[in-house]
């Protein structure tokens, strides 16, 4: 391990000690209830409504287990009801009970006030900087948190942000977009071998997309790239695009390139940042108004 690594981990490892001990996460009776964080954790991401347990459990980043025995806890204190969904018995709902909702209010309350606590000692300089700085490591751990990779074209999380996509790009280009215009990449072009569709998730939820087309000796193309507006800012563009070049190395290609609409200014920057050179047309495709090329030979190395 290099000192810089070193250094870095005794950091998260100091902030990770503060943090536990200023917001309660070592005391059995969080916010002085008579339960633990996690489960005051669960309440509170269950809310007003409902949550598929299973959608639960990924949001936190919990094992099965773990997260069925704080479910029979909070039921067996009445504050939450585990039930087969209506129209699908394989989909377990969670509730909160009345006294659940009673808790939560509570919850909510006591953490206002704890969250309070942690700036009032502070002048209005400090709390601006500590405010500042916790949105800043907000963002690159939630950053940490985006996985990516390979999924079927036809999977349910592939098709929602493949209509996310098109409904975007009908939304911003001048003329509308209409897919049957466009140049394809069914399904079929997007599964090995002729393709590859990668999707990235945040706690387990579908945010970006991005595809291959393989061409032989011909550079492979990128498509269908698009990030959920609510994750932009967290480099998953960058990350997908990363991912992308490195599954085309992967598959042999030596260079890829796709082409893009004038109006998605951002794609483009980004596409420029990460060494794309822009080339003349190479296909017919309607809504094109710049190619983009880049070679992959350093990735290789």
């Amino acid at each position: 391990m290099d000192p810089a690594q070193i250094t870095t981990i005794a950091q998260v490892r100091r902030f990770n000690r503060i943090v536990t001990q200023r917001v309660g996460a070592l005391d059995d009776r969080f916010l002085s209830r008579s339960r633990p964080l996690g489960q005051a954790r669960v309440l509170w991401e269950i809310g007003q409504q409902e949550r598929d347990v299973r959608s639960l459990r990924a949001q936190l980043g919990l094992d099965s287990g773990y997260m069925s025995r704080m479910l029979r806890s909070l039921e067996a204190a009445g504050l939450v009801t585990v039930a087969p969904k209506d129209s699908d018995k394989r989909v377990r709902i969670a509730r909160l009970t009345r006294k659940g909702r009673a808790e939560r209010a509570v919850l909510d309350r006591r953490s206002d006030e704890l969250a309070a606590s942690l700036v009032e000692p502070l002048n209005a300089k400090q709390r601006s900087r500590l405010v500042a700085a916790m949105a800043d490591v907000e963002r690159l751990l939630t950053a940490a948190m985006v996985e990516v990779g390979p999924i079927d074209p036809a999977h349910p999380h592939a098709q929602h942000c493949l209509r996310e996509y098109f409904a975007e790009l009908n939304r911003r280009f001048d003329t509308g977009f209409d897919p049957e215009r466009s140049i394809p990449a069914r399904e079929d072009d997007l599964r090995p071998p002729t393709g590859l569709f990668l999707l990235a998730s945040l706690a387990g939820e579908p945010i970006g997309c991005g595809a291959l087309k393989f061409h032989d000796d011909e550079p492979t193309e990128i498509k269908r790239m698009w990030v959920a507006e609510s994750a932009r800012g967290l480099g998953v563009g960058r990350k997908l695009l990363g991912e992308l070049e490195e599954q085309a190395v992967r598959h042999g290609a030596r260079a890829v390139r796709l082409e893009t609409n004038k109006t998605l200014a951002e794609a483009i920057s980004l596409y420029r940042s990460a060494g794309y050179a822009e080339i003349p047309r190479f296909n017919d495709e309607p809504y094109a108004h710049h190619w983009f090329e880049k070679e992959l030979s350093s990735l290789s190395k």
